[in-house]
């Protein structure tokens, strides 16, 4: 194995190349500790000491450092892990590591980011919100079913309806079509606006 570059990051952290590759990145002191330098050789045995010993190490405190600040799906650790320069294999084991304790659910998530959602905004919004954040789909469907009835999607459509100042006991047709039109583009149903309008005309 050839270090093929060594590529400054900050002023004090370095990408490492290895045979052409990004390998992993090391701090100053780590890349002399390791006798690192471009063009040089590295054992198999000292590459694996390097991502077990200090890359994955460093790569299970960042997971968690990243899940103490905020919660996020697994799809997001993972893409926060490998923006951060840690190689796929370690961000799948720092992400296991992680899971292992329970800090990391994507089911939890889905509940908890419903429930703070779930009396203004559709179901079909809160769908695609949870697929854009790397829910699996089955994951997103179950917490749904979960967490947003009918009684939910009234308050949603009556918290939008005050949020437009909407006033459906004043509205003419015309009105009420309008704003009908506003929440199906939103994702709620026919039916849901329907019971919370008192619309007796069809839209």
């Amino acid at each position: 194995m050839t270090v093929t570059k060594i590529e400054p990051v900050t002023k004090t952290r370095f990408q490492v190349y290895v045979d052409e590759h990004p390998a992993f990145v090391l701090y100053k002191g780590e890349l002399s500790r390791y006798e690192i330098e471009p063009e040089g050789e590295l054992d198999k045995e000292v590459y694996e000491e390097i991502l077990q010993k200090v890359i994955l190490k460093r790569a299970k405190a960042r997971a968690l450092h990243l899940l103490n600040d905020m919660g996020r799906t697994e799809a997001q650790l993972r893409e926060k892990l490998l923006q951060g320069g840690y190689p796929d294999r370690i961000t799948e084991e720092a992400v296991a590591y992680v899971k292992s304790f329970g800090y990391l659910n994507d089911g939890e998530y889905a509940r908890s980011f419903i429930e703070g959602r779930k009396n203004r905004k559709s179901r079909t919004e809160l769908y695609a919100a949870l697929c854009r954040k790397g829910i699996d789909r089955e994951t997103a469907t179950q917490a749904l079913e979960e967490y947003y009835d009918g009684e939910d999607s009234r308050a949603a459509i009556e918290a939008l309806l005050r949020k437009k100042k909407f006033e459906p006991d004043t509205a003419d047709y015309a009105q009420k079509q309008k704003m009908a039109g506003y929440l199906m583009r939103k994702g709620f149903r026919y039916d849901e606006i329907r019971r919370v309008m008192e619309v007796a005309e069809p839209y």
